[in-house]
């Protein structure tokens, strides 16, 4: 830097960061939750409605993309971001004491629902450029192919589809 030659910068240790966060940590954690939870592709995990279930669920969605159905990162990153959003809007918005996640896959399709047992449909806001809250629906709508809701006799299931290549 200009101005300090003579001067002992302070250096950062690459043991810290790896300490908070590794892809070997979060595969841990999402096996973890694989375990604990049950797999979402073999019939739908009940989750508490907490705030942190969100992060579970991320987990959950993310080690089913990128390990056991081999897709893009691209295609996790975006399913977790998605994913999370729906779990905020059930977690904040139902209620409820939990929550249902399921995945499913068939060919070029890949789908995720978030059941609740409130039958108030979301809505899909205007979201301006300065909003800092109410843009979970916008970005499922910009960044899935297709999203819903199907009313089921007792709640609701919210889902969104991303199209995948299939090998």
């Amino acid at each position: 830097m200009a101005g300090l030659e003579g001067v002992d910068q302070p250096r950062r240790h690459a043991s810290a960061t790896a300490a908070r966060w590794s892809p070997a940590i979060e595969d841990e954690r999402a096996f973890k939750a694989l375990e604990l939870f049950g797999n979402p592709v073999d019939a739908e995990v009940s989750l508490p409605s907490l705030p942190e279930s969100a992060a579970t669920a991320r987990r959950l969605v993310q080690v089913v993309i990128l390990r056991h159905w081999a897709l893009s990162p691209k295609t996790s990153e975006d399913a977790v971001l998605l994913v999370s959003e729906l779990v905020g809007n059930a977690v904040r918005h139902t209620g409820a004491r939990v929550f249902g996640l399921r995945m499913r896959r068939r060919r070029g399709w890949i789908r995720v629902e978030v059941r609740d047992p409130s039958r108030g449909l979301p809505c899909l806001m205007p979201v301006q450029e300065m909003d800092v809250s109410g843009r979970g629906l916008f970005l499922v709508d910009k960044l899935a192919d297709r999203w819903g809701v199907d009313l089921l006799p007792r709640g609701k299931t919210t889902w969104f589809e991303m199209r995948i290549a299939d090998r």
